[in-house]
């Protein structure tokens, strides 16, 4: 079914066109992703896609009656309202059911209030939906919903109008870098929900596992062209190297064309038949495929690197605390020469606080850093660039000199510089504050890299870079002779060039751990499933007098929202187990394609792992009935 079709929009901004003729649709269920250069209009798009703006040309048909949630990088929230009454204030008939029953049990006294508000969560079957929203919060970590939302950080406002979004259900959810602002666990979570739930996803986002394990689908917005992928990441990737081989086999086909056309033009006389009139229009039509060009520079990363001595960066019993949040504790650090270090952990758990610490921007409560006399620091903050009225791209890295030097003695002009990262010779004479999200964090990051540091620390680098950039930035990285210290929630960008990280577990808590992320995360869940295997046998290995003691002491009634669950469980189970049945039996047609055969082994595991999990919640309601 379709939800919302484009046809032939076009943005520009003054002489500067964005895009043209661009049209695709989106259908229920998918889950697409829009991949595209800095700058090649992506959050244009999805502001056009939401209504908070429109094309210049062409439209946006949406299906009648549909409901469409958009998630902005930086959302436009009410600063008056709490937490609790963002998430009320929308139209979802259902949370005004769950608002006014949560009222109701503030005031007991109010029996028919109460009776009134019990019945409506009764026909609207809201008692599931009260429960998914309380753990979306949770899982968001927004448990204090009495906060004020002009108190809130802009990471807690990210996550506040994500919940806001995910709470409403809303026919099509259309994400603009959904995953930033999120810490590792979050976006695992977030991962996790949208695979498993049947929702319409319209999202621009740069973390790849996301890409990979979430969407069905890619869009790539290349040169101005719409070319679609049915498939996750792997597949995009495949395809888009074959598509690009294609093209570079047809256009050398166009050069030797041209050539042969363009020697017949040489030899023809001033006089031209119709017949050669139509030639010529041809020869021209040839010459512009022959000289169409991929526009594939590569950010050519050779700083010259200052050299590094043998001490580098020692932490001597470092202690840093706010009030009732310890950071650190008396922790112990020495950097080695070439060290790559990643640091996760929890937001609010400390790091930026220790990577300020390092680079001399804040100060221990106790202890001593000591720095190498050699070392040269270039930190890359979330901050990002800061913006000088009427300044234009070429005069921020004329801040640092008209020429930088690079190894071996060589040295490149600052337009040159800018044009290795991206910048052409148009784009360097446009005014900063021009610039979009992306290509002001490209620019910030050039002004890092240019100040020769040996020292890397990087807070955050893959925020608002486009895939693109970030391949370059990681076969940089992956060169840099120097130390570099990374905080970063792009788990593929940190299991490529990290070595080892430290694990933030909050209360100044540091785990140095051996490894990348994905080493981590296999760590952490064969640990969580051996303690399971404990637990489950000191249980098997209890006494049935034990047993018998312990089940009586346990035992207790069902409330009424359990058993109703109880009830509602058992029809469940029912409904799935007639679904599984009615799936399997799909799988006996022959005209099946290997595409349809993957969509419904995918169906048949996640009504399996449904089954699965509704089964033991069953199980552990009916151990308590008496």
């Amino acid at each position: 079914m379709n939800l919302l079709s484009v046809e032939n929009i076009a943005k520009a901004y003054g002489e500067h066109v964005l895009f043209s003729d661009i049209s695709f649709g989106i259908n229920k269920d998918q889950k697409i992703a829009l991949i595209a250069k800095n700058g090649s209009g992506k959050t244009s798009i999805l502001n056009i896609l939401s209504g908070l703006d429109t094309p210049d040309s062409g439209q946006v048909n949406y299906r009648k009656g549909i409901r469409v949630s958009f998630l902005d990088q930086e959302p436009n929230l009410d600063p008056n309202l709490t937490i609790e009454e963002t998430i009320f204030a929308s139209d979802n008939e259902v949370l005004k059911v769950i608002r006014a029953y949560e009222h109701a049990l503030e005031n007991p006294e109010d029996a028919d209030a109460y009776q009134t508000a019990f019945e409506g969560m009764e026909r609207f079957q809201a008692w599931d939906f009260e429960t998914q929203y309380k753990q979306i919060l949770s899982k968001l970590n927004l448990n204090d919903i009495h906060l004020k939302v002009d108190i809130l950080s802009g990471g807690q406002k990210k996550r506040l109008a994500l919940a806001n979004a995910l709470i409403n259900k809303p026919d099509l959810l259309v994400l603009d870098e959904p995953t930033n602002h999120l810490d590792l666990e979050m976006i695992e979570w977030l991962e996790e929900y949208f695979a498993k739930e049947n929702m319409t996803l319209f999202m621009v986002t740069h973390d790849r596992y996301f890409l990979e394990r979430v969407c069905n689908e890619i869009i790539e917005l290349d040169e101005g062209i719409m070319y679609p992928y049915k498939g996750n990441y792997s597949y995009y990737l495949e395809k888009k190297e074959n598509r690009i081989e294609q093209e570079a086999t047809e256009q050398h086909k166009s050069k030797l064309l041209f050539k042969k056309e363009l020697d017949w033009m040489r030899r023809q006389p001033k006089a031209r038949t119709t017949k050669s009139k139509s030639r010529i229009d041809d020869f021209y039509e040839i010459k512009d495929k022959a000289s169409k060009r991929r526009n594939e520079n590569e950010v050519e990363l050779e700083i010259n690197m200052a050299r590094m001595g043998s001490k580098i960066l020692e932490l001597h019993k470092i202690s840093k605390s706010y009030p009732g949040k310890p950071i650190l504790d008396k922790f112990e650090y020495n950097f080695l020469r070439g060290e790559r270090l990643g640091i996760i952990g929890k937001n609010g758990s400390g790091k930026s606080t220790f990577l300020n610490i390092l680079s001399g921007l804040d100060e221990p409560d106790s202890g001593k850093v000591v720095v190498g006399e050699t070392i040269k620091f270039g930190y890359y903050t979330q901050k990002g660039i800061d913006i000088k009225e009427g300044q234009k791209v070429i005069d921020v890295i004329r801040e640092f000199g008209d020429y930088i030097p690079l190894m071996k003695g060589r040295q490149i002009s600052a337009q040159q510089l800018l044009e290795r990262f991206l910048f052409d010779r148009k784009k360097q004479y446009d005014f900063v504050s021009k610039l979009s999200g992306g290509e002001r964090k490209r620019l910030y990051l050039c002004t890092i890299l240019i100040q020769n540091p040996n020292f890397l620390i990087l807070d955050e680098p893959t925020n608002d870079l486009d895939i693109v950039t970030l391949n370059v930035l990681e076969s940089f990285l992956m060169d840099f002779p120097g130390c570099l210290l990374v905080v970063s929630h792009d788990r593929y960008f940190m299991d490529k060039i990290v070595d080892h990280l430290f694990v933030f577990r909050g209360d100044a808590v540091i785990e140095d751990f051996p490894g990348n992320y994905s080493d981590f995360r296999s760590y952490e869940d064969s640990a969580v499933l051996e303690s399971r295997a404990a637990k489950k046998e000191n249980n098997t290995t209890s006494t049935d007098t034990d047993k018998s003691s312990k089940k009586k002491e346990d035992k207790k009634k069902l409330t009424f929202n359990e058993q109703k669950e109880y009830t509602n469980l058992e029809k469940e189970i029912k409904k799935l187990e007639s679904k599984k049945e009615a799936t399997q039996h799909k799988f006996t047609d022959s005209s099946l394609s290997g595409e349809q055969i993957d969509k419904l082994s995918i169906e048949l595991k996640e009504i399996g792992a449904a089954i699965e999990a509704k089964t033991e919640r069953w199980f552990e309601l009916s151990a308590l009935i008496e």
